[in-house]
């Protein structure tokens, strides 16, 4: 099943809650975000939880929320369009470890919303899979910078897991506007990057974990992996979805990775 968890105002994207997909989106063309991932939680049969980012053959970057709970075994599928179908470029690798940000208290406010899964196995790329593309280390976008979000969460708060990967382009709201009171206020932080609050596109529910994909000298980066909206609805007006700004655990990022690499 997925998470559903609400504190104050904000909604944990784990699962906002009829036909679904991204709020405001469309189908994606299948396999054309090849670093997306569906993270699966097992309950007896798999289940789509949270979306990721392949950012290595065995590096998943994630939402931590989306992985805090303890006895829960994980795979990530790799290639997938359809989560419910046999598209046939699909990989299923189990996660072997998982590391959670040491600044993760499940206070949304706080932050620190992100994690990384090392697999079992190393993923294939091929045309099907490729890695994300990190941006430089503390990178912001400007107000209003269009990006895009991707996922196979609800369509609507309410709702249920869209059976094919959903994308809507979606723009970034500046923190100086973001943290306005009328907005999210002190609930953000500069460690978060949000983006939409026009009362249409949105994530939801299902997407959490799930990249922010802008497009930067032709080249998609993943700025963004997804945290929380308001629990008065994914698409409430001047309430924009909340990712966990990837530029500032880049250090982090290279740290864990390093330092298990190295076994330590």
């Amino acid at each position: 099943m997925l998470r559903l968890e609400i504190l104050v105002s904000l909604v944990l994207l784990g699962l906002c809650s009829g036909d679904e997909r991204v709020i405001g989106g469309t189908e994606a063309q299948p396999n054309s975000w090849p670093w997306q991932v569906s993270l699966q939680g097992y309950a007896g049969y798999w289940y789509h939880t949270c979306g990721g980012t392949l950012i290595l053959k065995r590096w998943v970057l994630t939402a931590a929320h989306c992985v805090d709970s303890a006895g829960v075994s994980y795979r990530v599928v790799l290639g997938d369009h359809n989560i419910y179908a046999d598209d046939k470029t699909e990989q299923y690798i189990f996660v072997q470890n998982i590391i959670i940000h040491e600044g993760w208290t499940g206070d949304l406010a706080v932050g620190n919303d992100i994690a990384l899964l090392y697999l079992a196995n190393d993923a294939v790329l091929n045309q099907y899979v490729q890695f994300g593309v990190l941006p430089n280390a503390d990178a912001t976008l400007p107000n209003n910078y269009p990006c895009y979000v991707t996922g196979w969460g609800y369509t609507r708060s309410g709702g249920t897991v869209n059976p094919t990967l959903q994308q809507a382009p979606i723009k970034v709201v500046a923190f100086e506007v973001c943290s306005e009171p009328a907005w999210w206020g002190h609930y953000v932080t500069r460690n978060m990057v949000c983006a939409g609050g026009d009362g249409i596109v949105a994530g939801c529910q299902g997407d959490s974990g799930g990249p922010l994909n802008c497009q930067r000298d032709g080249v998609f980066e993943v700025h963004g992996a997804t945290s929380f909206v308001a629990a008065a609805g994914c698409d409430t007006y001047m309430k924009p979805t909340v990712w966990t700004r990837v530029s500032s655990y880049i250090t982090w990022i290279n740290n864990k990775i390093g330092l298990h690499q190295t076994g330590l």
